[in-house]
């Protein structure tokens, strides 16, 4: 499977694109896409959905895992963060890649083991568990990375549940059935 992490923002988005194969993870590419200061608001959220498009483009991934939006003291940064998110997101519906969201709480247990854990032991953690010489850079990058690794990490429960659900439902999608080996 091949997993696109994504850190949202207007300035910066980081990604990360890993392939996980029995619970191992490898680095495709990982890297940042930018956005001027100078730049007006529509034409800089222009700009990072065009960019994602080649990303995505590019690597392909079968899903995106993505930070949840939360707001805490700053509301109008969070709007603006949500609408770069939203652009980011609609490059991947566009394209019929799955999004999965997931909290930093869920991201630091699903990476260190720890939902409190600080960001200097999560990008730790990224650059032990991808056997990588340096941390990611910059920071929304290590961060884009760190939520390949958790979608990697959940996968497993979150594909059980997919195939029940669909399991479950006759509706217009059909079923997936579930084959095990020696039927």
């Amino acid at each position: 499977m091949r997993i696109i992490g994504i850190d949202p923002g207007y300035a910066i988005v980081g990604y990360g694109v890993l392939d996980y194969d029995k619970a191992q993870f490898s680095v495709v590419n990982y890297g940042a896409i930018t956005t001027n200061a100078g730049t007006s608001f529509d034409l800089r959220l222009m700009e990072i959905y065009n960019d994602m498009c080649t990303v995505l483009d590019m690597f392909k991934p079968d899903c995106m895992s993505i930070e949840k939006l939360y707001f805490t003291n700053n509301k109008t940064t969070g709007i603006d963060v949500a609408q770069a998110r939203g652009v980011v997101l609609l490059s991947a519906v566009q394209r019929d890649i799955e999004i999965f969201e997931y909290t930093p709480m869920q991201v630091k247990q699903a990476v260190v083991g720890y939902g409190k854990a600080e960001k200097h032991q999560v990008q730790e953690m990224v650059k032990n568990i991808l056997r990588l010489k340096e941390i990611p850079k910059p920071d929304d990058t290590a961060d884009a990375v760190a939520l390949a690794i958790c979608h990697g990490h959940s996968s497993g429960s979150q594909l059980s549940r997919l195939i029940a659900k669909a399991n479950a439902n006759d509706g217009a999608m059909g079923k997936i059935h579930h084959r095990t080996y020696g039927e």
